[in-house]
C-alpha cells in the first residue's frame, strides 16, 4: 500500500528497474540505481543523528544528487527542506535556523557559503557531500561525510519505517508578507492527494517523459518529481543554464522528447515570441500544463495556434495547497481577452467562495474568497501558530465537527458554467483616490494591447490619494508606443482611476527564482 512519498520509487523501482528515473544533460539514473542509492543516503543519516521527523536541507543547484537527496532524506523518515541556491546566505541562515536544520545534503563547491550561514548556535551538525570532491574545507562544528563513503556503503533495504502518512513530507519557504520567509508544511497525505489525482487525471505512464523547469523550493517540482515515480516515468531536469534562454530551451524540449511539460505561464510566453518555435513540430509532447500566474489569453491562443496537437491545462492552488482547480482549455475565441478560468475543484478537494457577509458565492455577478478544504491543506506554517491561526480557519460552514480549510486570500467570481474566475488578491486590493481597485485588473488590461509583451503594475504609497498606480511595460521590439498611447488605450477597458499615474518602459522586467516578475524589486525601483 503507498501512503508514503518514498513508497513511489521503491515499487517503480521493482516495476520499472531499467527506465530512466531521473536524466540530467548527458547522465542519467535507472529506477534501480536510484533506489539503491537513496537508501544508502538514508542510511548513513540515521547513522549519524537523523531521526524521524528532522528536517534535513538540501543546498544544491539541480542535479540527479539533488532528487537522490529527496528520496534518501524521506527514506530515514526526516523532512526534506529544499533551499534556493541562488537566496541570500541571510536567508538561507534564518531558514536553517527557523526550522532547525540539523543536516544539509550539498556540494563542496558550497561550503565557502555554509560558512557564512553558520551562526553562533547554529542546529546544523552534519553536512553529507553530493559530488566526487575530497579537496574541500572543514567548518567548524560540522562533520562532514564526502560522496565517496556514502557509495562505498553495503546495499541495504530500508525496513518499513515507523511513519504515517499525516507525518510531515517537506517545507517550502515562501516569501512572507513581513518580509520573513514562512515554512509551509507538507504532510506525506497532502502530497499524495495531490498526486493521486495527477495520475488518473492526466494518465501519466512509463513512456512519458517529464520535464522539470521549476526549482525544488517551488511547488510545481511536487508534480514532476513525484508525478514520474508515480508511474515509473523519466523526470527529465531542465539545465539552469538553458531554463532563461527561450531558442535553447525549445530546442531541449525537442531533444529530450518530452511529453509533459509544466511551467508558470511567462516561461511559455518567453518560448512563444523568442524561441522560434515553428522550428519543431514537437510529436512528442501530448500535454502542456501551466500554474502560478494568470496566463495572458493573447500569448496562450498564439500558443495553442502552433502547437495545436496537445491538451492545454490551467492549474491553480497556493503553495499551501498544491493544485486545487483546474480548467481544461479547449478553445479561445478571437475576440476574447479576458483571462481564462482557473475552473472547478480537483478530485477529493473542495473548493467554495465565501463574500464578506458570510453567504457563499453561487451567482455570476458575486464575489468572494476562495477557501479550500481536504486532505490538500498544509498542516500550517513552522513555527508561526499566530500566521497559521490567521489562514488555518474552521470551516464555518460546518459546526459540527472540526474540519479544517485554508483561505487562499484570492478573489473568484463565477462564470455561467459553473468554473472560478480569478479577479485577484485581496492583499492586493488598493484604495486610490477613495476608490478599491485590484491592479490585476489593470494588468488584463494591458496585455490586451497587441503592443504590449510584458507588463506589471505596482501601487506606490501615496499621503495624498492613498497609492498611485505605476506600469512597468515591455513593447514588442517592432513597435513604437508612447505613454500616452497606453492611456487612450486603457481608456477603453477600465475606469480613469484604474489608469496608471506613471507609465516606465522597459526591455525586460526582473524575474524571481521560480520565474515569474518580482514585484517587490519593481517597487524598489519606484
Amino acid at each position: 500500500m503507498d501512503y508514503l512519498l518514498q513508497h513511489l520509487l521503491v515499487n517503480s523501482a521493482r516495476r520499472h528497474p531499467d527506465n530512466e528515473a531521473v536524466v540530467y544533460m548527458d547522465d542519467s539514473i535507472s529506477y534501480k540505481k536510484l533506489d539503491e542509492i537513496t537508501n544508502k543516503v538514508a542510511t548513513i543519516l540515521m547513522e549519524n543523528g537523523i531521526n524521524p521527523g528532522d528536517r534535513v536541507g538540501i543546498y544544491l543547484n539541480k542535479s540527479i544528487p539533488s532528487i537522490i537527496s529527496i528520496y534518501g532524506i524521506l527514506k530515514a523518515g526526516a523532512v526534506y527542506v529544499p533551499l534556493d541556491a541562488k537566496a541570500p546566505t541571510s536567508r538561507l541562515a534564518y531558514i536553517i535556523q527557523n526550522c532547525g536544520i540539523k543536516c544539509l545534503l550539498t556540494s563542496a563547491k558550497k561550503l565557502k557559503a555554509i560558512e557564512e550561514m553558520m551562526l553562533e548556535k547554529s542546529s546544523l551538525k552534519l553536512i553529507l557531500l553530493t559530488d566526487d570532491s575530497s579537496d574541500y574545507t572543514k567548518i567548524r562544528d560540522l562533520k562532514i561525510i564526502d560522496w565517496e563513503m556514502i557509495v562505498r556503503k553495503e546495499p541495504v533495504d530500508i525496513a518499513e519505517e515507523i511513519r504515517i502518512e499525516t507525518d510531515l513530507a517537506y517545507i517550502l519557504y515562501t516569501s512572507g508578507s513581513t518580509g520573513v520567509p514562512k515554512g509551509v508544511m507538507i504532510s506525506h497525505l497532502n502530497a499524495f492527494t495531490f498526486i493521486r489525482w495527477v495520475q488518473s487525471t492526466f494518465n501519466v505512464n512509463s513512456d512519458d517523459r517529464l520535464s522539470n523547469h521549476a526549482p525544488l523550493h517551488f511547488d510545481l517540482s511536487i508534480l514532476d518529481i513525484f508525478g514520474a515515480a508515480q508511474a515509473g516515468a523519466t523526470l527529465v531536469l531542465v539545465p539552469e543554464f538553458t531554463s532563461t534562454f527561450p531558442i535553447k530551451l525549445v530546442d531541449w524540449i525537442e531533444q529530450n522528447k518530452i511529453s509533459i511539460w509544466y511551467s508558470v505561464p511567462s516561461i511559455l510566453v518567453m518560448m512563444l515570441l523568442h524561441g522560434r518555435l515553428d522550428r519543431y513540430k514537437f510529436q512528442s509532447m501530448r500535454l502542456i500544463l501551466f500554474a502560478g500566474e494568470v496566463f495572458p489569453t493573447k500569448y496562450l491562443r498564439s500558443l495553442m495556434e502552433k502547437i495545436s496537437h496537445v491538451e492545454y491545462f490551467n492549474l491553480y492552488g497556493p503553495t499551501e495547497t498544491n493544485v486545487i482547480t483546474y480548467y481544461k482549455v479547449n478553445h479561445i475565441p478571437a475576440d476574447q481577452d479576458k483571462p481564462i478560468p482557473i475552473g472547478k475543484s480537483c478530485a477529493n478537494m473542495e473548493v467554495f467562495a465565501l463574500m464578506e457577509n458570510g453567504k457563499l458565492v453561487t451567482k455570476p455577478d458575486e464575489e468572494g474568497e476562495l477557501l479550500a478544504r481536504g486532505s490538500c491543506v498544509a498542516q500550517g506554517y513552522w513555527g508561526d501558530p499566530e500566521k497559521t491561526s490567521k489562514n488555518f480557519n474552521l470551516n464555518p460552514l460546518q459546526p459540527h465537527f472540526q474540519d479544517k480549510l485554508y483561505r487562499t486570500g484570492d478573489l473568484v467570481t463565477l462564470d455561467t458554467h459553473g468554473n472560478y474566475l480569478y479577479k485577484g488578491r485581496r492583499d492586493h486590493m488598493i484604495k486610490s483616490r477613495g476608490y478599491r481597485i485590484e491592479i490585476g485588473e489593470i494588468e488584463t488590461a494591458l496585455y490586451s494591447n497587441p503592443d504590449i509583451k510584458e507588463a506589471a503594475v505596482v501601487a506606490v504609497p501615496d499621503e495624498l490619494i492613498g497609492h498611485k498606480i505605476k506600469a512597468y511595460i515591455v513593447p514588442h521590439n517592432s513597435k513604437q508606443i508612447s505613454s500616452a498611447d497606453i492611456r487612450v488605450f486603457c481608456g477603453k477597458k477600465i475606469p480613469n482611476y484604474m489608469i496608471p499615474e506613471e507609465i516606465e518602459f522597459h526591455q525586460s522586467l526582473p524575474k524571481t527564482s521560480t520565474g515569474k516578475v518580482d514585484k517587490p524589486a519593481l517597487l524598489k525601483m519606484s
